[in-house]
C-alpha cells in the first residue's frame, strides 16, 4: 500500500507532520510512515499512534549531514512505497527536500503555509513576491514532496494503539563535502516562532544599549525580544536567530510589541499572524499601523519603560 511519509530532524516538528499526515492519509486512502533516523524518535512514534515506522541506524547519520540523510529517505521512501513525503522546513529540512526530491525525480514545495487535500489533489500555500501575496500550487508528479513550516498544527498526541517499528538496512556513502570546522549555535538563541510574547525592534532604537528598555518589557510579559533583519545583520546588535520576516522566522504569539519598526513587507509577512499586534512608532504613517491591532504614535524610548512599568 502507498504511504504519506513523514521526517523531521526536530521531535516537535516531525510529531506535528505526524498529526498533519493521519488527517491526509485517511482522506487520501494512504497508510502513515514515519522515517526514525539515527535517533530515538522510533518508540515516540509509535506511542503517537503511527501505523508504521522505519528504523534505520548508521555511523554516517551520527551527525545531521543533509547529504546523507537524503540518500537514507530516498531508500526508507522506497521501503515505504510513499506517494506523498512531508518533511519540515527547517533551515535543513528545506534543503534535504530538494536533495531528495532531486533523487526521486519528485515535485517538491517547500515553506508550504498549509496543505489540504482539495478535488484530489494536494493544494500548497506559500508566501509569493517577497510575501506580497499568497500562491496557492499544485505538484502533478508521481512522487510528491512538501516541506511544512514549523508551527502549523499541535504535536499528535499519544495514542491507544501503537504501530509497527519496521527495522531497515541502509547503505549510506559519506558525503563529497567535508567539513572544516563547527561553529557552536549562538547564546541568545530562543525558540521565537514557538513564543507567546514576542517584543519586536528596529532601526527605530537609538543605540545599542536601548535594548535594554526591550528586554525589560519582554521580561515583565514573559516573552523573548526579536528584531527586524538590519539590527542582526547590519548592526549585529542581535543574533540573526532573532530575526522575524522573510529572511528570518515567522512568530505566532498572542502579543506582539513592534516598537521602532516601519512594518515593511518583510518584516509583517513574519508577525501578521500575531492575535494581538501593538505598534509603537513616531511616524503616524509608518504602515505598521495598518496591520496594528492597536497603535501609539510616539517615542518608544519613552513609552516602553511606561508599559513596562504599568505591568509590574
Amino acid at each position: 500500500m502507498a504511504s504519506v511519509l513523514i521526517f523531521s530532524e526536530q521531535d516537535r516538528c516531525a510529531f506535528e507532520l505526524l498529526h498533519k499526515a493521519k488527517g491526509l492519509g485517511e482522506r487520501m486512502k494512504l497508510e502513515v510512515a514515519a522515517a526514525a533516523l539515527g535517533a530515538s524518535q522510533s518508540e515516540e512514534y509509535r506511542r503517537r499512534g503511527c501505523p508504521r515506522v522505519y528504523a534505520g541506524s548508521h555511523e554516517l547519520l551520527s551527525s545531521f549531514d543533509v547529504s546523507v540523510y537524503a540518500q537514507a529517505l530516498c531508500q526508507v521512501a522506497a521501503e515505504s512505497r510513499a506517494a506523498v513525503i512531508l518533511i519540515g522546513s527547517t533551515r535543513s529540512g528545506k534543503e534535504l527536500a530538494g536533495r531528495l526530491a532531486q533523487r526521486l525525480g519528485a515535485g517538491c514545495l517547500t515553506d508550504c503555509q498549509s496543505l489540504e487535500y482539495e478535488d484530489g489533489a494536494l493544494v500548497a500555500t506559500r508566501n509569493a513576491f517577497g510575501g506580497l501575496t499568497v500562491a496557492v500550487q499544485k505538484l502533478t508528479t508521481g512522487v510528491q514532496i512538501f516541506a511544512l513550516m514549523p508551527y502549523l498544527c499541535e504535536p499528535a498526541a499519544p495514542a491507544e494503539a501503537g504501530g509497527e517499528i519496521v527495522p531497515i538496512t541502509l547503505d549510506l556513502k559519506p558525503s563529497p563535502v567535508r567539513k572544516l570546522k563547527s561553529i557552536p549555535k549562538d547564546l541568545g538563541a530562543v525558540d521565537i516562532e514557538g513564543a507567546e510574547v514576542l517584543v519586536c525592534v528596529g532601526k527605530g532604537l537609538a543605540k545599542q544599549e536601548d535594548l535594554k528598555i526591550a528586554e525589560a518589557l519582554a521580561s515583565a510579559l514573559g516573552g523573548f525580544v526579536a528584531c527586524t533583519k538590519p539590527l542582526a545583520t547590519d548592526l549585529k546588535w542581535l543574533p540573526e536567530s532573532r530575526i522575524i520576516g522573510l529572511s528570518g522566522k515567522k512568530g505566532k504569539p498572542k502579543l506582539a510589541v513592534c516598537a521602532g519598526i516601519s512594518g515593511q513587507v518583510q518584516f509583517a509577512v513574519g508577525i501578521r499572524d500575531a492575535k494581538t499586534l501593538v505598534a509603537v512608532n513616531t511616524d503616524p504613517n509608518a504602515y505598521i499601523f495598518q496591520i496594528a491591532d492597536y497603535g501609539v504614535v510616539g517615542d518608544l524610548h519613552q513609552i516602553l519603560p511606561q508599559l513596562t512599568a504599568a505591568i509590574k
